[in-house]
């Protein structure tokens, strides 16, 4: 049964790419830009401007164009960037490994964060520390990423200089042999503990960037699904029977609170890895986000295609790692 769910899961992960391609391709030919004016120059001969539509494919009809696409995408190819005439697929595998680390550094510390205090304050409903918790998270949804990052940036690097500024490492030090794309791994499976201490401290502010905000829906989802377990009759019967506190807020409560809780942060993990624009442009930090912003400020098409691809690959596989979750969590939840 499991498997069956799972089979199912993955043809409609294989449907809802399908529309991804179908909606970026005809997105990508109704707006009013030129790709190839872009990547010549306005002043081009007609000539050369006809030439690299026709190296492109540009010239030939939309459906033609699109079935040409989808056979390319089937084989791994996402087309050839038009602003470093490199593959865009070789482009992403380049630049991903960095928001991979970046978004899993600010889960760990959303999580680490956000699933304690919102237990906590949940057992203290309308206690000081329940307000100040709803303060918190409020201000971690309601400010604005670029906001918090430069004044991170202005506190701990340019006043105390206590952090290093943007970027994966400082000028002085030496980049490890690239083998996952990955600093920190790079750095470990290197053996150059400095390296690592460098890169380490140069993912800090990035992370708690990133991690802040998603602390904050993390901290209110579970108050309130707690809130709401420790309602329950089983949890009033668990303390009828004399049941520990930690045991019946920890195992009993949380495990039943958890499931909206898992839903957000599929979703929230889905999204960094989708690339997080803001943040890594202001720390010019080498991943996906700032990518896709330079393809969109370049008119790179293919590249702003492969993009999209790539996080609505992210998105559907997260969103199966979360439904099989459920069941993990919720021995009621069947296939």
């Amino acid at each position: 049964m499991f498997l069956q769910f799972v089979a199912r899961r993955l043809m409609l992960m294989l449907l809802v790419l399908f529309g991804i391609t179908l909606i970026t391709f005809v997105v990508s030919h109704v707006v009013p830009a030129d790709p190839v004016a872009a990547y010549v120059g306005s002043q081009a001969p007609q000539g050369v401007v006809e030439k690299v539509r026709h190296e492109y494919g540009l010239d030939q009809p939309l459906p033609e164009q699109y079935l040409v696409y989808l056979g390319g995408l089937l084989r791994g190819d996402l087309g050839t960037s038009i602003h470093d005439d490199r593959p865009v697929a070789t482009d992403i595998a380049t630049y991903f490994p960095a928001t991979f680390e970046l978004a899993m550094a600010a889960m760990v510390i959303a999580i680490v964060l956000g699933l304690p205090i919102g237990v906590i304050v949940a057992t203290r409903k309308d206690k000081l520390v329940d307000h100040m918790a709803r303060a918190l998270s409020l201000t971690g949804v309601s400010l604005p990423v670029f906001f918090l990052a430069l004044l991170l940036l202005a506190v701990f690097y340019v006043k105390l200089g206590v952090l290093p500024g943007p970027g994966e490492l400082s000028p002085y030090t030496q980049p490890p042999p690239r083998v996952t794309g990955m600093m920190l791994v790079d750095t470990l499976l290197a053996g150059d503990l400095p390296a690592f201490q460098d890169a380490f401290s140069h993912l800090v502010l990035p992370a708690f960037v990133l991690g802040f905000a998603t602390t904050g829906i993390i901290v209110r989802m579970t108050r309130s699904s707690m809130i709401e377990a420790l309602r329950q009759d089983f949890v009033r019967t668990a303390r009828a029977k004399g049941v520990g506190r930690y045991r019946v807020v920890v195992v009993h409560a949380l495990r039943n609170a958890m499931i909206p809780t898992v839903t957000v942060i599929g979703l929230a993990f889905g999204s960094l890895l989708s690339g997080a624009v803001l943040t890594e442009t202001i720390f010019s930090w080498p991943g996906l986000g700032r990518y896709a912003t330079e393809s969109v400020v370049t008119l790179d098409i293919p590249a702003i295609m492969g993009v999209t691809i790539v996080a609505a690959f992210t998105y559907s596989v997260v969103n199966l790692v979360v439904d099989v979750a459920y069941a993990l969590l919720d021995p009621r939840i069947t296939y």
